[in-house]
């Protein structure tokens, strides 16, 4: 028996090298040990186990998988390059002025001047006037080339003028950048209806239905400025005014039921840094789609408000994106502009990112603050706030349910509190995902 507690003789055991004590084992790291009885004595036994199992990059299927996501590369590399060269031309070089263009942007908020900024970056020839209210704001622009009151720390392109004189902003105007909040626009357009000519193409980037009309801003430019024909584009899209002054990468889509207008704003306003694409003749998708994302965004900060974690949030965002889908379609929106980025987009940027107004908006009223006193501290406009009610109106319009949403014009209207708001959404009844 003895013996067999014994160590055996190094020439013996094949996990001892000669010279080593043969007390100390080096064992292989893929060796695992089974415990054994012998003769009442516990010895251990080690068993080889598989290694892990890598893909060889010298093998030939990884070599070919390799090759194929190479050409597939390179074949989109050249695609672009190749539709890039059939497209070539430049919308600032054909005006109604040799080599130069004028933009004019209405309002001083933090969006338009940076996309203000934007259209300035591109041609050092441009003229970009800013139509602003807040002479404070004009005189900064002018005399610093900073807006003082949204970005005090973002120089200005020198080409970039401010103006409180509508007349004189608007003259000779090639394209018109509006972003006065959907609230004042009926009232501004028609203050300086008279010097905008009947065939200066209107941009919108204002987002959101007029409270009391429930109209668009394609329906609400036209009519206020008396021109059925108005050119209108629509501009929108997962954008941070922030970010674009930082020139970070941005993608936004243009929507016109001119086609060619839509492609010349498309070159007017890409850039290395902005993505620009069309939706083919959606306006009716693309606004609709940019002023419901602003309610949902409220009701994604109120449950961050109240602490009800991420699962929670997730199922109110994916509801809330269903309600959108319900209505907008019935409106006539297209089921791709509504995953693209006017709507999925620009969904998952207000909901998720602390930058967006209205989801700040509901995290306050979901902490327990007063819609009230929220928006007294704001310097901005949080849109969701007063589109809200449209949305309900809409929805009722044209017979569709949205718990989600019309919680958050419950919430707002102050006949319902988040906490209960959340019980009554989560006791509604079981039903199939449609």
């Amino acid at each position: 028996m003895a013996a067999l507690l014994e160590p055996p003789p190094p020439f013996l055991n094949p996990l001892l090298p000669p010279s080593s004590n043969p007390t100390r084992l080096l064992l292989p790291h893929n060796l695992k040990f089974k415990r054994l009885n012998l003769y009442n004595t516990t010895c251990f036994a080690a068993t080889p186990q598989p290694e892990p199992e890598f893909p060889d990059p010298t093998s030939e299927p990884t070599r070919d998988r390799r090759r194929a996501v190479r050409l597939a590369w390179e074949k989109l590399v050249r695609w672009s390059r190749s539709l890039r060269s059939k497209t070539k031309t430049d919308i600032l070089e054909r005006t109604n002025k040799v080599n130069c263009c004028c933009v004019v942007v209405l309002g001083g908020g933090s969006f338009a001047t940076a996309m203000a900024a934007h259209v300035a970056n591109r041609k050092d020839e441009l003229e970009v006037n800013m139509l602003v209210r807040d002479a404070q704001v004009c005189q900064s622009i002018n005399h610093n080339h900073f807006n003082s009151k949204y970005f005090p720390e973002h120089k200005l392109p020198e080409n970039v003028i401010a103006t409180t004189d509508a007349k004189a902003a608007l003259l000779n105007a090639d394209y018109c950048l509006h972003a006065v909040p959907v609230q004042f626009s009926a009232s501004f357009l028609e203050g300086i209806a008279d010097y905008v000519y009947p065939e200066l193409p209107f941009i919108s980037v204002s987002k959101g239905l007029e409270l009391n009309t429930l109209r668009t801003m394609s329906q609400i430019i036209p009519q206020a400025l008396k021109n059925p024909r108005q050119p209108f584009i629509a501009l929108s899209g997962p954008s941070f005014a922030l970010e674009l002054m930082n020139r970070l990468p941005t993608a936004m889509v243009v929507a016109s039921k001119d086609k060619k207008l839509a492609n010349a704003v498309q070159q007017l306003l890409a850039s290395s840094y902005l993505r620009i694409s069309t939706s083919r003749f959606d306006v009716t998708g693309v606004e609709v789609t940019g002023a419901l994302k602003n309610v949902l965004a409220i009701a994604a900060g109120i449950v961050d408000g109240m602490n009800l974690g991420n699962n929670s949030k997730a199922a109110l965002v994916s509801q809330g994106c269903s309600e959108i889908r319900w209505l907008a379609t019935k409106m006539g929106a297209k089921p791709t502009t509504i995953t693209g980025l006017s709507g999925i987009g620009d969904i998952m940027l207000t909901c998720f990112v602390n930058l967006s107004r209205n989801r700040t908006v509901g995290v306050r009223l979901g902490s327990g603050e007063k819609l009230d006193d929220i928006l007294n501290s704001m310097t901005q406009v949080a849109e969701g706030v007063s589109t809200a009610g449209a949305v309900i109106a809409l929805a009722q319009k044209y017979n569709v349910k949205m718990p989600v949403l019309t919680a958050v014009a419950r919430i707002i209207d102050n006949e319902l509190t988040p906490k209960k708001a959340v019980f009554e959404l989560m006791s509604l009844p079981q039903v199939e995902e449609v």
